[in-house]
C-alpha cells in the first residue's frame, strides 16, 4: 500500500491538483484589487515550476517513441 501512495502516477495527480489550486488563487487575486504584486509573482513562479514538474513526470511515465 505504501508503494501506491508514493507512485509517480499519484504524484502527478497531486501536482495537477496543486496547479489547479494555484490557478484559482491567482485568478481570485487578480480580480480583487489592490493586488499584492510580490505575492502574485511568487504564485505565478510556483505555478510555472509545477507545470515544469508535471511535464517532466508525464514524459518519464509515457516516453514518446522516436518517429
Amino acid at each position: 500500500m505504501d508503494i501506491n501512495l508514493h507512485s509517480p502516477e499519484r504524484r502527478l495527480i497531486e501536482l495537477r491538483m496543486e496547479h489547479a489550486d494555484l490557478d484559482a488563487l491567482i485568478d481570485g487575486a487578480v480580480e480583487q484589487p489592490p493586488t499584492d504584486e510580490l505575492m502574485l509573482r511568487r504564485l505565478k513562479k510556483r505555478r510555472l515550476a509545477l507545470r515544469d514538474q508535471i511535464a517532466r513526470l508525464e514524459l518519464a511515465l509515457d516516453p514518446k517513441e522516436p518517429a
